[in-house]
This record gives structure tokens, C-alpha cells and sequence, in this order.
């Protein structure tokens, strides 16, 4: 018999294709909501060009990327990167078609004028065989470090939710449901939040970023969340309330059967009563009315030193019994040699000074 030989194509996708596109992408090998379409709309707002493509495989997709194309400021120069988030989706030891993939990417990559391809894959760490595999096909694996250096975090939390509720919440620390149990007990609600709470919860989250000195996004960002995400029945904002104010708030993503914990905010007073016990149980309990299998606490430090300033987070998170989970890491295509360079060396360099500038002015405007 003779063998049948497949012929894939490169599929780039369009408006029309958006539910074409979200179904593989929430459902195919290693789905994530930051690949997803509704993500790279929001991206778009903020400078990034979103470019959208499947592998197509007698009729069928067999691999997709979402990548995000941002214009490089370098003055007469037409250089850009290319992002890919949490991509791609596809099998990572299906070496011919993410050749076949990466390839088409490179030829895209030269009339776009990118410097590299970056990817930070939703694949559990170790992984000798993906490693492999990336590097066979022209990557290099980035050391991120062990705190949120990277673009995306390397270590997260998560929690198998197929189990019933009740088994889920028995498997928490005591301590863990005992806090659940006060914050109910001290009169904390959880509400779901309208598009008029946005604000109430972005002033609480700028007291949160100048408590524990980490940057914000600019209020416009999440209301793009909200037009593009909300809307779109991607996420979710939950807001604690106590005595007829509003004391903490999250915003939780969702995709196909995955749910993510993204931001988190808690005022200053009344942290005393577990307002944040409330909400990821409120979370957990939402993500499961909607048949996901997998609650994602995102970020913790890859320090576990009680002596590290992270561990309180840790610990926090640690109490609902997720899976320390380590991803395999950021992995970079070098696409132009010396502007590459320019990228990992220099830019670093500006950033750092940049966040050390903000957090002086933010710690002299609490004082």
C-alpha cells in the first residue's frame, strides 16, 4: 500500500475566523487564554500588532500560534519582535510540524523585519525531550531567574479542580479553611463585579501596588480588559465587600477548561477579616460551575527561603494545595544577530533603571 503523504498548510487567520480560531486554541495540546483571539485584541491597544496562524492539516488544525509583532524605537530602522505567549499550541514532540510552523514564522519573520521569536511554552518543567526539540530547531533557552523576571511567570500554582467541590475545599491547609470560614463569619460578600466596580477595584489595586511596590497598568488597560475579555465571557471580575464597602477585588481569566487567578487587590484596613480566603474560593467555585478541570493561581517566587520577601505570597497560595509547578522557561529565536544582542543586553539595563526610578517616587509618595 502506497503511504499517504499529508501536506500541511499555513492558515493565517482573520476576524471572520475568530471562533475557528479560540475553539482549537482552548482546546488543542497546551491551550492557553493567552493565545487566544479576544488577547490579542487587547494586546493591539497597547502597541502590539497581533498575527494569527494555524497549521492546517487535511482540513483540520493541527497547530496555532498567536503571535504579537511590537515596532522596535530604533530610528531608521524597520525591526520588530515577535511574542507568542504561553505558545504555541500544538505537540511539542511533533518535531515536523513545529518545524513546518517555525519555518513559516522565519519567512514571515524577514518581510516584518523581527529580531526574534520569543515563546514561553504552558509545558511543565523537566522536559529534556522539548528542550530538545526547541533548540534542535534554532532556539535558545533564557534564564529568567527565579523571582518575576521573566515575561510571563516561571513558577505558579495549580489546583486539579475536576473533584467535587467538597473534596476540593478538604485538601486546603485547615488554616487555609478556617480563614474561608472568618471572612463568612465577619460578614465578607463576594459579588460579581460590574463594569461600574472596575474603578472601585483599580483604586484598590494602585494601594496594593504602592504597599508591596510592583508597577500598574494604566487604568485605559483595564477597561480594555473588560471591553475584550469581560464582554467576551473570557473573565470575570470579583469584588469583597464588608460593611458596605468594598475592601479587596480580583480578576480571573478563563479559556476552554482552564482558569486563571491574573490580578489581585486588598486595601490597606480590614485585611483582618480574609478578604482574599473569600474571593479564591469564589473564584474556584466559579471556575467549576463552568466544568474547568484547572484552577491556576499564577505567580510565586522560585524561592522558597522563608527569607525571601515573595514567601508571604507563597504561603498564601501554597494553603490550597496546588502543584508547585515549574515551566521549562522562555525560549528565544535570534532572528537578526546584532539587533538581538542590542535586545537582551542593553534594553535589560533601561528597564531596570526605569522600575527603580518608579518605586523611589512611589515609596517617597507614601511616606
Amino acid at each position: 500500500m502506497a503511504e499517504v503523504i499529508h501536506i500541511m498548510e499555513i492558515k493565517i487567520i482573520n476576524q471572520d475566523e475568530k471562533k475557528f480560531f479560540n475553539d482549537f486554541m482552548a482546546w488543542g495540546p497546551k491551550g492557553h487564554v493567552l493565545q487566544s483571539y479576544e488577547w490579542g485584541e487587547v494586546k493591539r491597544h497597547t502597541g502590539w500588532e497581533p498575527i494569527r496562524l494555524l497549521v492546517m492539516d487535511e482540513g483540520k488544525p493541527k497547530a496555532g500560534i498567536s503571535i504579537l509583532k511590537r515596532k522596535l524605537p530604533i530610528p531608521g530602522f524597520n525591526k520588530c519582535i515577535f511574542y507568542a505567549p504561553r505558545g504555541p499550541v500544538a505537540d511539542y514532540t511533533d518535531k515536523d510540524t513545529l518545524r513546518f510552523l517555525f519555518a513559516k514564522i522565519k519567512s514571515m519573520a524577514k518581510q516584518h523585519g523581527a529580531i526574534l521569536l520569543k515563546i514561553d511554552p504552558d509545558i511543565k518543567a523537566p522536559n529534556d525531550e522539548v528542550v530538545k526539540n526547541l533548540r534542535s530547531l534554532g532556539f535558545n533557552l533564557i534564564d529568567s531567574g527565579k523571582d518575576f523576571d521573566g515575561v510571563q511567570p516561571k513558577f505558579v500554582f495549580r489546583l486539579d479542580i475536576s473533584k467535587p467541590l467538597e473534596e476540593i475545599a478538604a485538601d486546603f491547609h485547615h488554616k487555609t479553611r478556617y480563614n474561608i470560614r472568618l471572612a463568612k463569619r465577619k460578614g465578607v460578600t463576594v459579588k460579581v463585579g460590574r463594569r461600574e466596580d472596575l474603578k472601585p477595584f483599580y483604586d484598590i489595586l494602585e494601594e496594593t501596588c504602592i504597599r508591596d511596590e510592583f508597577l500598574v497598568r494604566s487604568f485605559d488597560y483595564f477597561e480594555t480588559l473588560w471591553d475584550e475579555l469581560v464582554e467576551n465571557g473570557l473573565a470575570r471580575l470579583f469584588m469583597a465587600e464588608y460593611e458596605g464597602r468594598y475592601i479587596a477585588g480580583t480578576l480571573a481569566f478563563i479559556f476552554g477548561d482552564k482558569a486563571w487567578y491574573i490580578y489581585g487587590a486588598s486595601s490597606n484596613e480590614d485585611r483582618n477579616v480574609m478578604p482574599n480566603y473569600a474571593l479564591q474560593w469564589a473564584m474556584i467555585e466559579w471556575a467549576k460551575q463552568n466544568n474547568c478541570t484547572m484552577y491556576d493561581f499564577r505567580g510565586v517566587s522560585g524561592d522558597l527561603s522563608p527569607d525571601n520577601p515573595l514567601y508571604g505570597l507563597y504561603r498564601f497560595k501554597k494553603g490550597f494545595n496546588g502543584e508547585f509547578t515549574e515551566f521549562i522557561g522562555e525560549f528565544d529565536m535570534p532572528l537578526s544577530p546584532f539587533f538581538y544582542y542590542l535586545w537582551v543586553r542593553v534594553i535589560p539595563a533601561y528597564r531596570k533603571i526605569r522600575k527603580d526610578v518608579v518605586n523611589f517616587f512611589r515609596r517617597a509618595k507614601k511616606r
